[in-house]
């Protein structure tokens, strides 16, 4: 049963990449505290990885030079995806040439722009309720 709820957890978080949808991103401040965000994410490989994108020097790249451990979730009335993990910060061009998407035209001037970057989250652990039905492990 744990293999179904992965699968649909991962199709779920698949199906909310991209713009116009939003997930939320746990990491630690500066001072030590847990903070959260609302991101949107660019892509993902079902749970096993999400990427998104920001620009280097930001608050996000600059707490992940800090501290790599981060938590993402996405939830809705029928799920509560959960994910623990860690975070890197990319500027290879194909990868920035690949996670770029029409909305990020409002902050960058494409993906070449050198302050643009991908983070990419790698996930650890997961605590699941799809369907109704309760999943936890490590990856």
């Amino acid at each position: 049963m744990n293999q179904d709820i992965l699968k649909r957890a991962g199709e779920i978080i698949e199906r909310n990449t991209g713009e116009g949808t939003y997930c939320v991103l746990a990491q630690t401040d500066m001072d030590d505290y847990p903070t959260v965000s609302t991101i949107t994410a660019s892509k993902a490989d079902g749970i096993n990885w999400i990427t998104f994108c920001t620009g280097l020097g930001g608050t996000k790249t600059n707490r992940i030079n800090k501290c790599n451990r981060a938590s993402v979730c996405f939830n809705a009335e029928d799920y509560n995806i959960t994910l623990v993990g860690e975070m890197e910060v990319l500027t290879d061009p194909e990868i920035k040439k690949e996670m770029w998407y029409d909305g990020l035209a409002n902050h960058f001037s494409g993906p070449e722009d050198p302050s643009f970057c991908v983070l990419r989250f790698k996930t650890k652990r997961y605590n699941l309720l799809v369907d109704w039905k309760e999943a936890r492990g490590e990856l």
